[in-house]
């Protein structure tokens, strides 16, 4: 069986979530991107992070959001989340996640976010076991070559790719 590197799910952009002009408002695509990687990772790899932080006292906390916004979601539209990880280290996870229209012919938005391992009794990071590290390290599906937040994003704005190849 092999593993889904690239899970996606279709999200129903809602009105309470939504600007005057009835755009997707920019701190709420934050918020669906969070929650298509937290459904992704209980569907697909049968990871609960709720869970896990109880039973570990470990978890997750965002160090950063790199995000662009391409082109508006619109209120009740209905649109592709996709999420993947670019890079799994000792303490961190770069997951780049992507937003489409249904028909994933235009990309909407793009945000890389840094997830850093987080022990809650010692608060401070904390790093990955090796029960972390057989798990999530055969889904890191990196890019071509290294690159900046900035130079991913010119690239995809060029154009010509669907979402398997970006």
């Amino acid at each position: 069986m092999s593993v889904i590197k690239r899970p996606e799910s279709k999200v129903l952009i809602r009105f309470p979530d939504c600007d005057p002009f009835n755009h997707l408002n920019n701190s709420r695509y934050i918020d669906y991107f969070i929650n298509a990687r937290e459904d992704h990772l209980y569907l697909n790899y049968q990871f609960n992070i709720y869970q896990y932080a109880q039973e570990k006292l470990l978890s997750w906390v965002v160090a950063q959001n790199q995000i662009a916004y391409l082109r508006p979601a619109m209120l009740m539209e209905k649109v592709i989340i996709q999420t993947h990880v670019l890079k799994f280290t000792q303490r961190d996870i770069l997951v780049e996640m992507t937003m489409w229209d249904l028909q994933k012919k235009t990309l909407k938005s793009i945000i890389w976010t840094t997830f850093t391992h987080y022990n809650f009794k010692t608060m401070k990071s904390e790093i990955h076991s090796q029960e972390l590290i057989d798990k999530f390290k055969p889904l890191e599906d990196p890019l071509e070559r290294e690159m900046s937040f900035e130079e991913r994003v010119k690239k995809v704005r060029a154009g010509g790719f669907s979402p398997e190849q970006i």
